[in-house]
């Protein structure tokens, strides 16, 4: 086989005409048209309103958190590999045992109320704040307190299903988008925020978000260990738990056999036991009469009277 000859790329349209180098280069992505979007899970939103003071923190990300996030980046992920060597035979292969996912790095524009960064250390809190409830769960413990301790709280309470980061083009309504869904997210880091005296800009804060896994375009929203409604095949666990109970659980008859089995049954007596019964009491009222002369054989009445034959 000789050296390949370099070819030129002429790249065409459906029908094998000509596109323009200029259009191919002028339909090329711009980094600066996304959105980020994300509401806070009931019970932060609840601890940010009381803790930290924050008015409607959802209302805030909804209408304003995306618009103040000023940088992002896609999601990105590898496969974990393990090395095998075959046999010893001087060639390695590897294989894959699971897929890696990178935290998720954004940084925020600061508001002069300073909400959004009240936000995150209210998420961040709440996380770490199970001391401070009173309950099963807490002690009802006061931050101020010199033996304040940490407690986590449960991870279904804290991690959101909301979290998107949406690219799109110019030319959005014709569907040129990609959303990324990111399933249970949480703030995992606060980057440290400089400030000096020196000349002044505007405020960011850096928050690194961890999160199991991303969907791409996803068809649906999440739900708790279901598909979508509309993917026949795979059932949410709930009804697969009702399923297996109503497995478990005996039928009417069933349960009706077995009362019928558990129960004590009246004990029959045929007439040929009936027989036995009475030989038997005839020989524990029948004795040898041991004080008499001869030993005869002597029978006792009911009464308890000596009956002598």
């Amino acid at each position: 086989m000789g050296i390949p000859r370099i070819r030129s790329i002429k790249p065409k349209n459906d029908d094998q005409t000509p596109i323009p180098v200029k259009d191919l280069f002028g339909n090329l992505s711009l980094t600066n048209q996304y959105q980020v979007s994300f509401t806070l899970p009931g019970a932060v939103e609840s601890h940010a309103e009381r803790k930290f003071g924050v008015t409607g923190p959802n209302t805030f990300l909804i209408d304003a958190g995306g618009l103040l996030c000023a940088d992002a980046s896609l999601p990105g992920s590898n496969l974990a590999t393990v090395q095998v060597n075959d046999n010893f035979m001087g060639i390695s292969q590897e294989f894959v045992h699971s897929r890696v996912y990178s935290d998720l790095n954004l940084t925020f524009y600061v508001d002069n109320d300073y909400t959004n960064l009240r936000i995150f250390e209210a998420w961040i809190d709440y996380i770490a704040s199970g001391s401070e409830v009173l309950g099963p769960i807490g002690d009802g413990m006061n931050e101020l307190s010199l033996n304040y301790y940490r407690r986590m709280n449960y991870p279904e309470k804290y991690k959101a299903q909301t979290m998107y980061i949406t690219k799109f083009e110019k030319n959005v309504n014709k569907g040129s988008r990609l959303d990324y869904l990111f399933v249970n997210a949480f703030p995992k880091i606060i980057n440290a925020t400089p400030i000096s005296y020196g000349g002044a800009d505007i405020l960011r804060v850096g928050v690194q978000f961890n999160y199991d896994r991303y969907i791409v375009n996803p068809q649906g929203s999440i739900s708790k260990g279901s598909a979508p409604n509309d993917t026949p095949f795979i059932k949410s666990l709930d009804a697969a738990r009702e399923e297996r109970e109503a497995r478990r659980a005996p039928s009417a008859e069933l349960q009706e056999r077995s009362e019928a089995a558990a129960a004590p049954a009246a004990p029959v007596i045929r007439p040929e036991q009936k027989r036995g019964l009475a030989a038997a009491r005839t020989e524990r009222t029948t004795s040898l009469d041991l004080y008499k002369p001869g030993g005869r054989l002597s029978r006792f009445n009911a009464d308890g009277t000596l009956k002598t034959r």
